[in-house]
């Protein structure tokens, strides 16, 4: 397969794993980069974060356009959503900094889809949303592609590389949504007293 072949599958993997969030798009990211480091062609590795966040932006661009078309009504069923407190806090961390709120809501498990749905609820203007995720995808295909380039470098056989990055990923999701789990129960449990 040639390089561009395989480029374009990679930004329809990263885009269908945006719009359908089964797919592991770090990781195809994360292979594609450790693949391209043991080919010894640095360009192609510059390439692979290129497709890799076009492919994340395509895909964003078009849950972003659900979001705004159902939004409403799936977001009044998320219990977050529901409070009005935790809703200005979305709207205004939105309005203040959205490149940090997009990127960080990227790289946590399960994060982007509620964050779209927010900022769709709250009316985020497309034209902020396409500036501000631009740079949000841009960061996001780097950061996985330097994690398969890392794994690319400690193993000799691309295989490995390849390997070791997907582990790592899912190590660190995990991770993250271990902490985030915990961060939640303690909230609800230093929340339940003043309710009663």
């Amino acid at each position: 397969m040639s390089y561009l072949g395989a480029l374009a599958w990679l930004f329809a993997v990263v885009a269908f794993g945006a719009i359908i969030p089964v797919v592991p798009t770090g990781a195809a990211v994360s292979g594609a980069a450790t693949l391209a480091f043991h080919e010894h062609h640095p360009l192609t590795i510059v390439l692979v974060i290129a497709f890799g966040a076009a492919g994340a932006y395509a895909g964003d661009l078009v849950m972003y356009g659900m979001c705004r078309l159902g939004g409403e009504q799936l977001a009044r069923r998320l219990r977050w959503l529901r409070d009005e407190e935790h809703l200005a806090s979305v709207k205004h961390r939105l309005e203040k900094s959205q490149v940090p709120v997009l990127l960080v809501s990227r790289l946590i498990p399960g994060g982007r889809v509620p964050v779209l749905l927010a900022a769709a609820f709250v009316g985020l203007s497309w034209r902020t949303f396409v500036v501000a995720n631009l740079p949000a995808c841009a960061l996001w295909s780097s950061v996985y592609a330097g994690i398969g380039v890392a794994g690319g470098s400690i193993f000799p056989r691309p295989w490995e590389g390849v390997v070791a990055a997907v582990i790592l990923i899912l190590v660190v999701n995990q991770l993250i949504s271990f902490i985030t789990k915990r961060r939640e129960a303690r909230a609800a449990a230093a929340g339940s007293p003043s309710e009663a």
